[in-house]
């Protein structure tokens, strides 16, 4: 047994318990009931977590406490991860909380993957449209006291003032959200106005826990969301929360100041670069007067008179006028020269003696043309005996000159057989000399 000299102060016999609390028990999962919530001014949130038979008190700290979404309420039925402690000044043991998570969160999980599946099977999950860029007119459907529009406001004036936003208000949480959110979705989607290539439609809120969400997980949400004319972009909650409003819809951003800077360019950035085009633009087009500058103080070196230039033309037209008049000279006394000369020619020829020569040629060529022309003609002669010797050879006429005779009835046509008349019938016997009518009297088949 210890000592009594060797007793301890509160203050130490406080210390060693929460040094053997934290180093036996470390970090733990607890779940139960939150009761006698406290939120003072310094941002830490005090409570109660019981059971049906036993309670124990927690503290939530202001860094740790800005993590969790969903607000804690009396009644709550959460779990919690934390380490245990011992508040030392007043002995008071505690559980200081690291993240809360509201109970049942398997089955709501197991019940979103269900529908998802179910949806996506059915195409649901398809869309997949571009949204225009900006939107003419940007339909938010929101909360309009929520953290989630006034960060998409905030967003859009700065990127991008001349946005027309229009706010549908519309509950982002409870039992009325999801029919409030399809209703609304009707409604626009009836707007004749409303184009789909230039407006669009943005269904934001702003974080939360997997129950303050779940008016998003609605399957006729998504059915609506789906089906909608106009393309939709889904902002809800934070990053890592999604939903089968999400999946629905055409685009989604991880937060709604997310959506808001997809949706919409940077007027700064496009000021910046149009900025940096202007005065690319700029460079370039004192660059090009520069070259054209000096192209045309060359041509201005090139350019001359044109007094200058008609001098050159005057004088090269002189030139060539005098080469013209010596080469006519020079052509004329050429062809004057052969002239002469042929007359000299003429003058040393004997004419007689050259007619007298052609007179015998010409008669040499008359002689020559006669015999050409009998041997010819008796050539022709020759053959034309032959060719009429064969002809007659074969002519049905010098048949007939032999002794047979032709029969032809009363249409011209030849008989070739007995058959072919009857008695009494006319014909017409040709003979060698003459023609001949009959009367056939009787037939006679061999």
């Amino acid at each position: 047994m210890p000592d009594a000299a060797q007793a301890l102060s509160v203050s130490d016999l406080n210390k060693h318990a929460r040094q053997a609390l934290e180093r036996d028990l470390g970090e733990v999962w607890v779940e139960g009931e939150l009761s006698n919530v406290s939120k003072p001014a310094s941002g830490h949130i005090y409570f109660t977590l019981k059971d049906d038979r036993a309670q124990v008190r927690c503290a939530l700290f202001r860094q740790r406490a800005r993590f969790v979404a969903a607000p804690l309420r009396d009644g709550d039925q959460v779990k919690l991860r934390g380490r245990v402690s011992l508040f030392e000044p007043r002995g008071d043991y505690q559980l200081i909380a690291e993240a809360v998570q509201a109970a049942g969160l398997g089955e709501l999980l197991a019940a979103f993957e269900r529908l998802k599946a179910q949806l996506e099977a059915e195409g649901v999950f398809a869309n997949a449209r571009p949204l225009p860029y900006p939107p003419r007119k940007l339909l938010i459907l929101s909360s309009a006291t929520g953290a989630a529009i006034r960060d998409v406001l905030a967003v859009l004036k700065a990127r991008w003032p001349l946005a027309d936003v229009t706010l549908i208000p519309v509950p982002v949480q409870g039992a009325e959200a999801a029919p409030a959110m399809i209703a609304a979705l009707g409604l626009l989607n009836r707007q004749a106005r409303l184009d789909p290539a230039r407006d669009a439609i943005l269904i934001t809120r702003g974080g939360g826990s997997l129950e303050d969400l779940w008016a998003f997980n609605n399957e006729h949400l998504a059915r609506a969301i789906f089906h909608s004319r106009l393309p939709v972009m889904s902002a809800v909650g934070h990053e890592v929360d999604t939903t089968l409003a999400d999946y629905a819809a055409d685009l989604r951003a991880p937060t709604p100041s997310a959506a808001a800077e997809r949706l919409v360019p940077d007027g700064q950035a496009l000021a910046q670069a149009l900025a940096r085009h202007e005065a690319r633009l700029a460079r370039a087009m004192q660059a090009r007067l520069e070259r054209d500058s000096q192209r045309l103080d060359g041509l201005r070196a090139r350019l001359r008179h044109p007094g200058e230039r008609l001098a050159q033309q005057r004088h090269h037209v002189d030139a060539l006028a005098q080469r013209l008049h010596r080469a006519a000279r020079l052509a004329l006394a050429q062809q004057q020269q052969r002239v002469t000369q042929l007359a000299r020619r003429m003058e040393s020829q004997d004419m007689a003696r050259l007619h007298q020569g052609e007179q015998t040629r010409l008669t040499q060529l008359s002689r020559r043309l006669e015999g050409a022309m009998t041997r010819g003609l008796h050539d022709h002669r020759a053959r034309l005996n032959s060719a009429a010797r064969e002809l007659n050879a074969v002519s049905p006429l010098a048949v007939l000159g032999r002794g047979y005779a032709i029969a032809q009835d009363e249409a011209g046509q030849v008989v070739r057989r007995a058959k072919d008349v009857t008695p009494g019938q006319a014909l017409s016997l040709r003979l060698g000399e003459g023609r001949l009518s009959v009367e056939v009297k009787r037939r006679h088949q061999q």
